[in-house]
């Protein structure tokens, strides 16, 4: 079998609605699919992490550089072929875009090799865990609006996801720490004392602004304050994790192994969040999984994308072992986001229907059992919203 032809998917669409976190607001959801055929007419799936611009410059690394490296390869040798791509790129970036391309690629790799085998990627890695995944439901973004609203828009959209079903919601910070607090008090307000719910700040605080922040989460009973200060800052990690009760969460913008032994080994993580789609895909996602449990640090996958990178995550959760085990073990959880994203909803042949099975099944989800990911786009649906 070789591998025949790497085509890069790059999906848009206007949201009905600006949203926003720490960082920026947009008005556009963005995917990008990456699709590996074969010549023995096998197709596999991936995705790479990264929205607007970022998408469409991945696109380029994904068919002008990596795709001609590996036209003839074996696609069944997954890592030789990791390992070529990034050697080969290591002179021009050990982070970022060249490893968000990198990722799509190596996930439509994975998906070839469980259509070959006839097995879900949970039994490839080892086999399941669990028969199914809870699920926590992710809103409350920033809007354009004065705090005011936000603050009385946060309480009820809380409340609401927590009548979906979920068994937790997380919030998105990032107006400054005073009214943050507000925020936070809002969504607790929305959900009740005994529910749990997460707060992300995407990056946006100094240190000092974070400890101002965390105290108030931990009054609040927040489970864990995601993405506090910047990924490059271990230190302040570590000061945080230290002198907060709240637990303190992050990763999903460090890449490889490389980068995570040196965030692991600051010990400044209690919950770490790896993005398959962005750190080097199933291949490193793997291999970082092992490093955070040699480090006795559970693990909460970041999703954010299309019904591929869902998929590719509830296959790994599935398969993730318990950390520590026992008779009521640890459980990760899978992120769901909440507002709309028609590149979840309508992208597959087979829906996932997460939502109506969180309603259903006391906010868990089944794993697919289909071959490879277990999932199958829609061509029609592609070409339609398909930029170029």
């Amino acid at each position: 079998m070789k591998i025949t032809k790497i085509t890069s998917h790059v999906l848009q669409y206007d949201m009905p609605e600006v949203l926003g976190y720490s960082q920026q607001y947009y008005d556009k959801r963005t995917a990008h699919l990456v699709e590996v055929e074969t010549d023995d007419g096998i197709t596999g799936w991936g995705e790479c992490f990264g929205p607007g611009n970022v998408a469409i410059a991945n696109k380029t690394i994904v068919e002008r550089v990596i795709q001609p490296m590996l036209l003839g390869e074996n696609p069944l040798n997954r890592d030789v072929l990791w390992h070529k791509v990034y050697n080969l790129l290591r002179d021009h970036g050990q982070k970022g875009m060249s490893m968000q391309s990198l990722s799509g690629v190596d996930i439509a790799l994975w998906d070839i090799a469980g259509k070959v085998a006839n097995m879900p990627l949970h039994m490839l890695i080892g086999g399941k865990h669990r028969e199914d995944i809870p699920v926590y439901g992710y809103g409350m973004m920033l809007r354009p609006e004065p705090v005011e609203k936000l603050v009385k828009s946060f309480e009820e959209e809380a409340a609401n996801i927590k009548n979906m079903g979920f068994v937790a919601t997380k919030m998105k910070l990032g107006l400054g720490p005073k009214d943050d607090v507000k925020l936070a008090q809002a969504v607790r307000r929305g959900v009740g004392d005994a529910y749990r719910f997460m707060a992300d700040a995407n990056h946006c605080y100094t240190t000092s602004d974070a400890f101002y922040v965390g105290h108030a989460l931990e009054e609040l009973d927040a489970y864990w304050f995601e993405e506090p200060i910047a990924p490059e800052d271990l230190d302040g990690y570590r000061e945080l994790r230290a002198g907060l009760k709240v637990n303190i969460s992050g990763g999903e913008a460090e890449f490889n192994r490389w980068g995570w032994r040196a965030l692991l080994e600051s010990r400044g993580l209690s919950i770490a969040q790896p993005e398959v789609c962005a750190l080097g895909g199933i291949s490193e996602y793997l291999r970082v999984l092992a490093l955070c449990h040699a480090h006795f640090t559970p693990v909460i996958n970041h999703v954010w994308g299309s019904a591929v990178a869902v998929a590719t995550n509830m296959q790994l959760l599935a398969a993730m072992p318990p950390m520590p085990g026992g008779l009521h073990p640890w459980e990760p959880m899978l992120e769901f986001d909440t507002t709309d994203n028609k590149f979840r909803d309508e992208l597959l042949q087979e829906p996932l229907d997460i939502q109506r099975q969180v309603k259903n099944n006391n906010g868990r989800i089944k794993v697919p059992d289909a071959a490879g990911i277990g999932v199958e786009p829609d061509r029609e649906f592609i070409r339609h919203y398909e930029i170029q």
